[in-house]
């Protein structure tokens, strides 16, 4: 039987037709006034998801690129700095600053849960001398969402700076960089913003730039001193990814077009109906703090998780994410972030019930798919 891919994870996503088309156009040189004025575009086009008057820097890297970017910038040997760990993602910024020598102090939340701007609050108090605190606005390993508007309030109190990955939530749930306070914001290309990887996004206000002023760390490619005098001459200190820039161009267009208040909502409608599918099938969400990003399902008793992914990528090619370590197999993740539609929500629904036939487990076959069906009709316009 001819079989089609149906891209959907977290990350990457699927890209708009109009964005592939792009990469196939001639090569330009980076260095010359016509990618300037398309560099310059694009960069202008980031402020507004980003929601922000700061200047947003341009990286040609994954999203942890970022991540290490604002560490080695804004910090120097020794420094203390507030780390939310709920999750794998929580746990990479403890890493970074561990190899930087950055004394990281880890706050544990238990995977999938919130972690309330009260208790950051006791954190600080505890911790007066911390530079900073580091958290996502999405936990992507879980699909949990932190309050970043809250703690933005709480850390806007103190000395200390608020850093944010918004790698998989920037675009797809609510983070104005400036309106909530939040002082660097950094993002990857290939979530919401509907390109493919190798792009990374950082912004930080005037309140952090002092800290990368004063930062004594090692840097030399992710040196953002030398890209703020770069992007004054509309260029980047080094050679940029020329079409992902172009591509990225072109994404921020369709973007303008739904308008950042159409695309959250978009999310938060394809979420609604994904959640009401595997609530009628019979199953439980894992999160208990769930954002528009993704949905994390329980893995039901008797069913083995991995089969379960696996079998939905081998036989059906839908492809979605498992669990990662140490919780592999308890959960799996199901995504419906940037260019996704309601139809592939419907399919992905309908996978996710075959699958579940095909282990044994005992699914009212089209009761999710219904379920599913009747959100996307009631919230379509």
């Amino acid at each position: 039987m001819l079989k089609k891919y149906y891209l959907l994870s977290p990350g990457p996503t699927p890209v708009p037709e109009t964005v592939l088309a792009k990469a196939a156009l001639p090569i330009i040189h980076h260095r010359t006034e016509e990618f300037s004025n398309i560099f310059m575009e694009m960069t202008e086009g980031m402020k507004y998801v980003f929601q922000t008057k700061n200047d947003v820097y341009t990286l040609t890297c994954s999203g942890t690129g970022a991540m290490e970017s604002a560490v080695t910038n804004l910090f120097s040997p020794g420094d203390k700095v507030l780390v939310i760990v709920g999750g794998k993602f929580g746990e990479r910024w403890g890493q970074i600053c561990k190899a930087y020598g950055v004394n990281a102090i880890e706050i544990p939340v238990e995977w999938g849960c919130a972690y309330p701007a009260e208790e950051l609050e006791k954190a600080l108090k505890a911790n007066p001398d911390a530079k900073a605190v580091l958290c996502q606005l999405s936990e992507t390993s879980t699909g949990a969402v932190y309050d970043i508007e809250g703690f933005a309030k709480v850390v806007g109190k103190t000395d200390a700076i608020l850093v944010v990955d918004g790698i998989s939530g920037l675009g797809a749930t609510p983070c104005p960089m400036d309106q909530w306070g939040v002082n660097v914001l950094l993002t990857g290309s290939q979530k919401s913003l509907m390109i493919p990887p190798g792009l990374a996004f950082i912004s930080f206000d005037d309140k952090a730039w002092k800290l990368v002023e004063a930062s004594k760390l090692p840097k030399f490619y992710f040196d953002m001193k030398k890209a703020r005098k770069n992007l004054a001459k509309k260029t980047t200190p080094w050679t940029p990814g020329v079409t992902l820039v172009i591509q990225q161009l072109e994404a921020l267009k369709i973007i303008k077009e739904q308008t950042m208040e159409g695309i959250l909502e978009h999310h938060r409608i394809l979420a609604d109906a994904v959640r009401a599918g595997v609530k009628a099938i019979g199953l439980e969400l894992f999160a208990t703090a769930p954002g528009n990003i993704l949905t994390s399902v329980k893995t039901p008793k008797g069913v083995d998780g991995n089969a379960l992914v696996k079998t939905m990528q081998k036989k059906y090619m839908a492809y979605i994410a498992g669990a990662q370590e140490p919780r592999k197999g308890e959960f799996f993740r199901l995504a419906h972030l940037g260019y996704m539609s309601g139809f592939e929500m419907i399919i992905m629904i309908s996978a996710l019930e075959m699958t579940l036939k095909d282990l044994g487990y005992p699914v009212t076959m089209g009761a999710g798919v219904a379920a599913t069906q009747k959100v996307l009709q009631e919230e379509w316009k």
